[in-house]
């Protein structure tokens, strides 16, 4: 079988009206290469055509500013794998691995990536719940110089971990407090634990965030104001969950490409184990006219993303229900950059709306 290595890189060219992918196959040993991507492409245009060099695909800009993508390659002694262009130095880092991207030449990295933040300090937790029969693991970023007696705003992100190391989730905290354009606050960011069944509008989930802990991280550290909780995918429906379940649970909600699952919208999402929960979950919620608490509440989702229909409904009903609602559509798909670019200014916006 001829190695991802052994193919010659070329690499893509992009315009503001097209991409080309390029690779070499010097020796051959491909039988086909297609594209895998999840920007709305159909299926029929995702084969690579040979060429004298090697392979190549040109396909009209799809309406994002920027595209994931990896390849799938095909050998002649029948292997197959799925590969980063090898020719495309830029990756796109995910909770399942890296991805060749393209950036179009709009695309505008966020700001607050290459500027100055206060220096912080994360501390760790493991907060046992008999709700879940297990721990809820969490870490607390603060600035360095906070002393747990400070009282400090509090954000709480459902995948916190990986929110941090794939969208920058404190760096960005750190820039924008040294910028002056956020109260210096604290981070605490929680481990996934079983995260199909924790997020997927599970009660006993919403119960360990309301009586485990939130108390316990209030005993860890003191808070000031309201907190707002934040989340993408299943954790922005379990964010919203448990919002609804628990009174002053949360000031504030930013929801991110949250997974509000309906059987009409989502058929394809049926074979998921707790989908039957999550449609309920959300019927229930769009059905009722009046909301027990409305807080102030920011939804962000990509144009091609397959949330995209769900997310508007969603957005549409709680607005009815009297929530302050902000609906954010991004040129780009489900995947932790395109949630790290809307962070400002719309996650700003809301934490200074909820904060101040």
């Amino acid at each position: 079988m001829t190695s991802e290595a052994e193919t010659a890189t070329i690499g893509p060219d992009v315009t503001t009206q097209k991409v080309t992918f390029r690779l070499s196959d010097p020796r051959h040993g491909l039988a086909g290469v297609r594209l895998v991507q999840d920007v709305g492409v159909p299926g029929d245009r995702l084969d690579f055509a040979r060429t004298a060099y090697g392979w190549e695909l040109t396909l009209p800009r799809p309406p994002v500013w920027r595209m994931e993508y990896r390849l799938d390659l095909r050998h002649r002694d029948g292997g197959r794998e799925e590969a980063c262009d090898p020719g495309n130095p830029r990756r796109a880092p995910g909770a399942f691995g890296d991805k060749s991207v393209v950036e179009f030449p709009d695309y505008l990295r966020p700001p607050w990536l290459d500027a100055r933040t206060v220096e912080g300090r994360s501390t760790e937790l493991r907060i046992p719940s008999r709700y879940l029969h297990a721990e809820v693991y969490a870490r607390v970023w603060a600035p360095a110089d906070a002393d747990p007696a400070e009282p400090l705003p509090l954000l709480i992100a459902h995948d916190g971990p990986e929110y941090d190391t794939l969208s920058g989730l404190t760096r960005y905290s750190g820039a924008l407090v040294a910028a002056g354009r956020l109260p210096r606050h604290r981070v605490a960011m929680l481990g996934p634990g079983h995260r199909d069944e924790w997020y997927s509008a599970n009660v006993s989930y919403a119960r360990a965030l309301a009586l485990a802990v939130l108390p316990a991280l209030r005993r860890r550290v003191a808070v000031a104001g309201e907190v707002v909780a934040m989340g993408a995918s299943l954790g922005g429906l379990a964010a919203l969950h448990a919002q609804r379940r628990h009174v002053g649970l949360f000031g504030g909600l930013f929801l991110q490409s949250g997974s509000f699952f309906d059987r009409r919208l989502d058929p394809q999402e049926a074979g998921f184990a707790r989908f039957g929960r999550i449609t309920r979950f959300v019927t229930d919620t769009r059905r009722r006219t009046i909301a027990e608490e409305a807080v102030p509440t920011t939804l962000t989702c990509g144009t091609v993303e397959e949330n995209l229909g769900n997310n508007r409904r969603m957005a549409n009903a709680l607005h009815a229900q009297g929530y302050r609602v902000g609906f954010v559509e991004m040129p780009d798909a489900h995947n932790y950059v395109a949630w790290r670019d809307t962070f400002d200014p719309h996650l700003t916006g809301l934490l200074c709306e909820v904060w101040t």
